[in-house]
């Protein structure tokens, strides 16, 4: 592809390609700004840059940036070597990987590798269906199932029961997914696709509203018998597989959405082993990102592939400290 800056084909590649600062700020500004460098406060392409300092000063409004600015990098002390090693292996882990790992590799302090983690995260997140062409169902039929996300209650400390059996005796009708949280996917089995995404119950009205946000009208259908699902039928080609029975009724099933839980819940389970139900949602949109970007015969990416469609994506975003603990009581619902 033209104007795409030189990308490190393997790990080892990667961390000696990197290892270089002038080669890091290059790489950035070749990425942040690919027809060539312009100052981000009055967008004057008139710059001198500052050697010594790695930046740039522009000559039209006098300010100065660098090449992080406009990007989740932003204000970050940590030197880009060590952004884009921590890129490239979140990407490119099966199972991701957590922040002490990160911490020992890159030689930065645990909660600092969090906060690296979590902003990554934040880049790679999904937009879903913005218009109608975006929309699931004009390649294929899609697959819908909803997932919880927990602990087993016979693992938590006796404190937490306690929590959640008093949780569970104050309500009329309890919710079987009491503790959990959960998690709805969608699977285009044409595009070989997964949406997915964090909601605040399995009920009728909120599973359908995400279906007919990002599901083209008329398309095939294929759920359980979820009551959740039920009337979908009025607007699509919906059929439905009874898990009591078979789990498979010809190509009447949901397991390839399911195999995207199992890979979800190895990484949460395996890697994170304990994440706070307000954070899900991110890791939810890492595992989506990994998964739509894996390599098959029709999409044969690469490492390399998949790290430069990430740095793409740290473009115009940023996440605060306060965003990310919810000190600036921004919530997922």
């Amino acid at each position: 592809m033209e104007n795409e800056p030189n990308v490190p084909k393997s790990l080892l590649e990667a961390t000696r390609y990197f290892q270089d600062p002038n080669v890091c700020v290059e790489f950035m500004a070749q990425i942040r700004w690919p027809l060539g460098i312009e100052c981000p406060h009055c967008q004057s392409q008139r710059h001198s840059f500052l050697r010594s300092r790695r930046i740039w000063k522009c000559l039209a409004c006098r300010k100065q940036f660098s090449a992080k600015v406009g990007t989740i990098f932003e204000d970050s002390a940590i030197p880009l070597d060590k952004w884009l090693t921590a890129v490239w292996l979140l990407v490119n882990n099966k199972n991701g990987i957590s922040s002490w790992e990160l911490h020992r590799a890159l030689k930065v302090g645990q909660k600092a590798a969090w906060f690296m983690l979590q902003r990554i995260r934040h880049a790679l997140g999904q937009t879903g269906a913005q218009t109608p062409n975006e929309q699931f169902g004009g390649n294929g039929p899609i697959e819908i199932d909803e997932s919880f996300v927990g602990g087993k209650v016979k693992n938590m400390h006796k404190s937490r029961k306690r929590k959640l059996h008093q949780l569970r005796d104050a309500v009329v009708r309890p919710d079987h997914y009491m503790g959990k949280t959960v998690v709805m996917g969608m699977l285009d089995r044409g595009l070989r696709q997964v949406r997915a995404k964090v909601v605040p119950n399995t009920k009728r009205e909120t599973l359908q509203a995400q279906i007919l946000k990002e599901v083209f009208p008329g398309a095939k259908v294929y759920t359980d018998e979820h009551t959740g699902y039920m009337g979908l039928e009025k607007k699509f080609a919906h059929e439905m597989v009874n898990h009591l029975e078979t789990y498979v009724d010809g190509k009447v099933h949901t397991n390839g959405i399911e195999n995207f839980w199992s890979l979800l819940k190895r990484g949460l389970n395996g890697t994170y082993v304990a994440v706070e139900p307000f954070h899900l949602f991110r890791y939810v949109d890492e595992q989506v990102f990994r998964y739509n970007n894996r390599a098959t015969k029709d999409n044969p990416l690469n490492d390399s592939d998949r790290f430069l469609l990430a740095m793409h994506q740290v473009i115009g975003k940023r996440l605060t400290y306060a965003q990310v603990t919810g000190k600036d009581e921004a919530r997922q619902f």
